[in-house]
């Protein structure tokens, strides 16, 4: 992600963070109405899951249509910016007869990190937490959802972390006006994936010798207020989903703060790698800002837990550079990294380090040469 990539993305949570802080100190005593919980895919091991979400007031956010107007699209980006989280919300996470109640913060954000028993399995299944609010009572009963946790099986090779903005979806961080267009006026049917992204990450998650074993996550500066939007491109355009680690614009008692774009990724991927101590990893991101030295500094803190990197090269020849060098220093360690014009030029490189499968290198070519044919976000929107 670019600089204005970060400022954008800032710029949005920190305009939500606003209107959370003025509606928090605003609030007056209410009735009981209606809520609805957020749950956020979470992951675990075979002894602990981990999970977190979000308490709203008010109806959850409509799926998109690919005929959705322009203005609908942006009053959703509004909702979301303007979404009304219940604070010090109290949120009781059950599995297999072990329980959990937390309490949120002032975003109504909760983390949940509940002890659970998992049968050893030979691919990925995904473990249901139940999910109930305590406290505020809903009108009309008890308000409730399910959670899902990734537990990867033993039998997996490796993990990927990948960065999202500019790497799997389309962000456009190089001209902030069409950059802004497709943030705020378009949904996840018109967002679009860059061009072979899901089939390469669904021979990604499936590996050389398959099946489905390898577990994806996703770490981004984008805010969470954009969750749902960005699981549904993933469904939308069937990207395999994962866990995702965004950025909690969140409040400071005078003034609103966040983590930098670099401790943010870093803190997740410590947490992923750590959980994970098993994997192995293949990092995938792109050039726009710092990814390359996210992931220095990954090989550095875990070293030998790092199979290969794909930078996607989204930035003007002064940063290849600069990549380059960084590249050059990995490979004393005995990591690649690679800079690649696209996604075929990382699956061609990933079939012959044996991390995919070669014969799905077809099917990648073909769906990048189909979505490069799609129409863009706004043609689609006004036609």
């Amino acid at each position: 992600m670019s600089r204005e990539g970060e400022l954008l993305n800032r710029a949005l949570g920190e305009a939500e963070a606003a209107f959370d802080w003025l509606k928090y100190r605003t609030r007056k005593k209410r009735e009981p109405g209606q809520y609805h919980i957020q749950a956020y895919r979470g992951h675990g091991t075979a002894e602990m899951l981990y999970l977190s979400g979000r308490v709203f007031e008010g109806s959850p956010i409509p799926k998109a249509r690919e005929d959705d107007a322009l203005l609908r699209n942006l009053w959703h980006t509004v909702r979301r910016l303007g979404s009304d989280e219940i604070p010090a919300a109290k949120v009781r996470a059950s599995v297999n007869g072990a329980s959990q109640t937390v309490l949120a913060d002032d975003t109504g954000f909760f983390e949940i990190s509940l002890p659970s028993t998992t049968d050893a399995v030979t691919t990925e299944v995904w473990r249901q937490v139940e999910l109930e609010l305590v406290d505020p009572v809903a009108d009309g009963g008890t308000v409730g959802t399910n959670g899902f946790s990734i537990v990867p099986p033993a039998e997996a090779r490796f993990g990927i972390i990948s960065d999202i903005d500019d790497t799997v979806v389309q962000t456009d961080v190089a001209n902030l006006l069409r950059m802004l267009r497709l943030v705020l006026l378009t949904n996840a049917r018109t967002r679009l994936p860059f061009a072979g992204v899901a089939a390469f990450y669904r021979a990604l998650h499936v590996g050389a010798g398959g099946p489905f074993t390898n577990p994806l996550f996703y770490v981004s500066s984008s805010p969470w207020n954009f969750y749902d939007l960005l699981t549904e491109v993933f469904e939308v355009h069937k990207i395999p989903v994962g866990p995702l680690f965004l950025k909690d614009y969140g409040l400071a008692p005078d003034l609103l703060l966040s983590r930098g774009h670099m401790e943010h990724k870093l803190t997740a991927i410590d947490h992923i790698m750590n959980t994970h101590s098993q994997l192995s990893f293949v990092l995938v991101g792109d050039s726009g800002q710092k990814d390359p030295e996210v992931y220095r500094e990954t090989v550095r803190r875990h070293p030998g837990r790092v199979k290969a990197i794909y930078i996607r090269d989204v930035s003007l020849d002064i940063r290849d550079h600069e990549i380059q060098a960084i590249a050059s220093e990995l490979a004393k360690e005995g990591v690649e990294m690679m800079l690649v014009p696209d996604t075929v030029a990382a699956a061609t490189h990933a079939a012959a380090r044996g991390l995919i499968d070669p014969a799905c290198l077809p099917e990648i070519r073909g769906e990048r040469a189909e979505d490069l044919s799609a129409p863009t976000p706004f043609e689609t929107v006004l036609k």
